[in-house]
C-alpha cells in the first residue's frame, strides 16, 4: 500500500476531524487542493482563519454574526413578537432560505441528549426566558428537529413555557412536498397525521 507524504498525512488527519469527512473524502479534497493554483489554496486557508477570527454569536439570539448583533436582530422590519426556537444557527439558514418567516429566532445551541450527558442547563434556555420576559412575544414556534433529542427538547420547552400564557406552536413534521405516501416510513406517516391542520 502506497503511503502519502508526511504533510499530506497531517492534512488528512486534520480534515477527517471535520464532520462528515472520512479518509476517502479527505484524499479527494487534497487531490483538488494539489490541482489548484497556490493562490487559491492560500485563499482557502485565509478564509478559514478569517471565519475563526471574525465570527461570533449574536448577543441576543445566538445566531452567527460578525458584529454584536446578527443581521436578523438588527432588522427593524422583523416581527419581534414572533419567536422561532431552533437548535443550531444552521437551522436559521435553512428557514431563511424558504423566505416566508419574518419573525426572529432564538438558538438553543443544541438539544437535550441524556445519552451525551446534555441537559437543559447546557442549552441557552435562561437567555430565552429572559427574552420572553423583556419582550412582548405573542407566539413561540418550537422548531427543534423531529428526532428523539429534538422531541425531548420540544416537550421540555412546552412544559416550562406553557405557564407563561404565550401561544406555543410546533412546526409541522411529516411528508415532504412531492413525496409519495407509499414510500414513507410508518414513523413519518404517524407524525404527518399528528401534525395535520384544519383546511
Amino acid at each position: 500500500m502506497a503511503s502519502y507524504t508526511e504533510s499530506i498525512e497531517r492534512l488528512i488527519e486534520k480534515l477527517t476531524k471535520l464532520p462528515g469527512i472520512g479518509r476517502r473524502s479527505a484524499e479527494r479534497i487534497i487531490g483538488h487542493i494539489l490541482n489548484v493554483p497556490i493562490e487559491e489554496a492560500k485563499a482557502l486557508a485565509i478564509a478559514i482563519v478569517k471565519v475563526k477570527e471574525n465570527v461570533k454569536f449574536c448577543r441576543i439570539c445566538h445566531n452567527l454574526s460578525e458584529q454584536e448583533l446578527c443581521r436578523i436582530c438588527q432588522d427593524s422590519s422583523r416581527k419581534k413578537d414572533l419567536l422561532c426556537i431552533v437548535e443550531n444557527p444552521s437551522d436559521i439558514a435553512a428557514i431563511e432560505k424558504a423566505g416566508s418567516f419574518r419573525g426572529v429566532y432564538h438558538v438553543l445551541m443544541g438539544s437535550i441528549s441524556p445519552l451525551e450527558g446534555k441537559g437543559p442547563q447546557d442549552l441557552k434556555i435562561d437567555t430565552l426566558l429572559n427574552r420572553l420576559k423583556e419582550n412582548n412575544v405573542k407566539e413561540v414556534i418550537i422548531a427543534t428537529d423531529a428526532d428523539t433529542e429534538g422531541e425531548t427538547t420540544a416537550l421540555y420547552l412546552t412544559k416550562i413555557l406553557k405557564p407563561s400564557g404565550i401561544k406555543l406552536t410546533r412546526i409541522g413534521v411529516g411528508i415532504p412536498m412531492g413525496a409519495n405516501l407509499e414510500y414513507s416510513d410508518s414513523s413519518t406517516l404517524s407524525k404527518a397525521l399528528e401534525s395535520r391542520r384544519e383546511l
